[in-house]
């Protein structure tokens, strides 16, 4: 039986106190609470449609903003991620998902390589959705892919509504997760002429 791909970070700061646990091979339940809502929402998306378990608990300096709290959830996550993933023996390691959301439709390609580099060709008009400021969906995506060690492109294909925008990316990020993380039989070690990721 193949070896259980799961892990949990716990990460403390003087801004934030954050623990994760991520099942990669899991059936999209997610238990979230950063204090962030929007972020809490997305983060169930990811769950739900990449087919991952997520248990996330944060508690950070939100009187001053949700940036420690949005960037440091991102960092504990993408290093929960790696280290689920250890060795990605047998990993398909690419993976492409386009979602939309009413007018908007969000392409999403990954690489989980070991290189991390974000291309984020996405503009959202508006500041805010409710509380959350859209620029932290950059900034959360950056430190998640630091820490995780992945190539991440991020595509708005089209839309108006921010909302929409980014759940769309939130989604097809799930879905380019989903796909790039399987177990293919056919994949020998690492998928990778070097030999090594």
């Amino acid at each position: 039986m193949p070896k259980a791909r799961t892990a949990r970070v716990a990460r403390a700061t003087k801004e934030t106190d954050i623990t994760a646990a991520v099942v990669i091979d899991g059936r999209g339940q997610a238990a979230v609470d950063t204090g962030v809502p929007f972020l809490d929402h997305m983060l169930d998306a990811v769950a739900r449609h990449g087919f991952f378990d997520f248990t996330v608990r944060a508690r950070g300096d939100l009187a001053v903003d949700q940036h420690h709290t949005v960037e440091d959830v991102g960092l504990a996550l993408g290093q929960a991620f790696k280290d689920a993933l250890g060795d990605k023996a047998g990993m398909r390691r690419f993976g492409d998902a386009a979602c939309p959301l009413d007018e908007a439709l969000v392409r999403v390609v990954v690489d989980i390589s070991g290189r991390p580099f974000l291309v984020y060709n996405v503009e959202i008009k508006r500041a805010r959705v409710g509380q959350f400021d859209t620029e932290l969906v950059h900034d959360f995506l950056l430190a998640f892919v630091n820490q995780l060690g992945m190539n991440l492109h991020v595509d708005l294909v089209r839309g108006r509504n921010a909302h929409h925008i980014i759940e769309a990316t939130f989604k097809a990020l799930a879905r380019a997760l989903d796909q790039a993380t399987q177990i293919d039989p056919r994949v020998r070690g690492v998928l990778s002429t070097k030999g090594s990721l």
